[in-house]
């Protein structure tokens, strides 16, 4: 067990050597499409990356709408493994659609599983981004 200012510490230099291993400048939060996000999350039992559509619900459909339309090519040509769900749950029992990826029995706690977990949120957010870059305007109209 770690106190919470462990865990805190874990985090944070989780964070920061990924950034110095992988530096590069994630789109993340500046999309430039109203509340499409892409997101990188690492806890104590998974590691994920998605993209995640938090706005309001005509906006969240219709941004959706064209994610499900790309859905075959970005399977085929991106994240074969890639989830969608249209009606994504947070810890904070607030509503998203999220299309994700992700990597189980990793911990963040555990540094012997932190390089693994690095090369998934690089890679697979590279693949992400690659995609949006390709069909933003789709996306975006």
């Amino acid at each position: 067990m770690f106190s919470k200012e462990e865990s805190r510490k874990l985090r944070e230099e989780f964070w920061i050597a990924f950034g110095k291993s992988f530096p590069n400048k994630w789109t993340l939060y500046k999309t430039e499409v109203k509340g499409l996000s892409f997101k990188f999350h690492f806890d104590l039992k998974k590691a994920v990356v998605s993209i995640d559509i938090d706005s309001d619900f005509e906006q969240r459909i219709k941004v959706w709408d064209k994610l499900v339309a790309l859905k075959s090519i970005f399977h085929d040509e991106y994240l074969p493994n890639a989830i969608f769900e249209d009606f994504y749950i947070l810890d904070n029992n607030k509503e998203i659609s999220r299309v994700y990826i992700e990597l189980e029995h990793v911990s963040i706690h555990n540094k012997n599983t932190w390089r693994e977990t690095m090369e998934f949120l690089n890679t697979n957010m590279l693949k992400i981004e690659a995609f949006y870059h390709e069909y933003k305007d789709i996306i975006d109209s």
